[in-house]
């Protein structure tokens, strides 16, 4: 036994001595790695409308491919899920650089152009087929001051305090890297900027939207505190979803 103890000792010096001559790169790659296991618990068992990666409890939804762009534009929608209605309590000021998260065709972004005259609509997707149908939408409606951004799956490419408001319409749920993302929105909202949450209530089983596209308020809430940013208010005023307003903290 003493024998092996002095033995590993030495080892373990070489080992750490290896570790410290890494890259930096390769070590902050080798932490990043270490983060998200201990963020993310991946399961081979799960929804099948999951991706199998839960995080703080919920799994994560599969994405709506650009496949799905049609289904963005129905002309049902606007009926069926208030639109005008949600943007018109969003309580935009004509100067607010608003991003939409997950936006899509641009359904929600050109709704919300028109309120911001002097300010734009930073409209981010992570396919860059949507990007194409959002350059598409913006030179057919003409409208000037919605800016496609491509995202990544972990960053919304957005730069540091340069965001009055943030949207998220039923686009949260299906975050592959939730944390991350959210730390890019809180740093690009500027103090005391909001972030916008609207998802399907998970707390009414009778909505006809599959579960795992659903959540709860109090499972949002969770998960946006767990990122710095505080819960103001929920205006239930649409169909069939949460309207949730969160606030980054101003400096002190």
């Amino acid at each position: 036994m003493k024998k092996t103890a002095q033995f590993l000792k030495p080892l373990t010096v070489i080992i750490l001595t290896i570790i410290c001559l890494l890259p930096l790169n390769a070590c902050a790659a080798a932490s990043k790695t270490a983060n998200s296991d201990t963020i993310y618990q991946q399961r081979t068992v799960h929804n099948p409308d999951g991706i199998g990666k839960f995080y703080m409890g919920r799994e994560i939804a599969q994405v709506m491919g650009y496949q799905g762009a049609g289904w963005l534009e129905r002309p049902s929608r606007g009926m069926e899920e208030k639109s005008a209605r949600l943007v018109n309590n969003l309580d935009l000021k004509p100067s607010d650089i608003v991003a939409d998260i997950g936006a899509g065709t641009g359904y929600i972004s050109f709704r919300i152009a028109p309120l911001v005259p002097q300010g734009k609509v930073l409209a981010v997707d992570l396919q860059p087929e949507m990007i194409n149908f959002l350059e598409l939408n913006k030179q057919e409606k003409n409208i000037a001051n919605v800016e496609p951004v491509l995202g990544k799956i972990d960053n919304p490419n957005l730069p540091e305090n340069s965001v009055d408001l943030v949207v998220m319409v039923d686009a949260y749920h299906e975050f592959a890297y939730p944390r991350e993302m959210m730390q890019g929105i809180v740093k690009a909202l500027k103090p005391g900027g909001r972030a916008v949450s609207i998802e399907y209530r998970g707390e009414n089983p009778l909505i006809p939207i599959k579960g795992l596209h659903k959540m709860t308020q109090k499972q949002v809430k969770k998960e946006m505190a767990a990122v710095g940013l505080v819960w103001k208010d929920t205006k239930d005023m649409l169909p069939q979803q949460h309207l949730m307003v969160f606030e980054k903290q101003s400096q002190i």
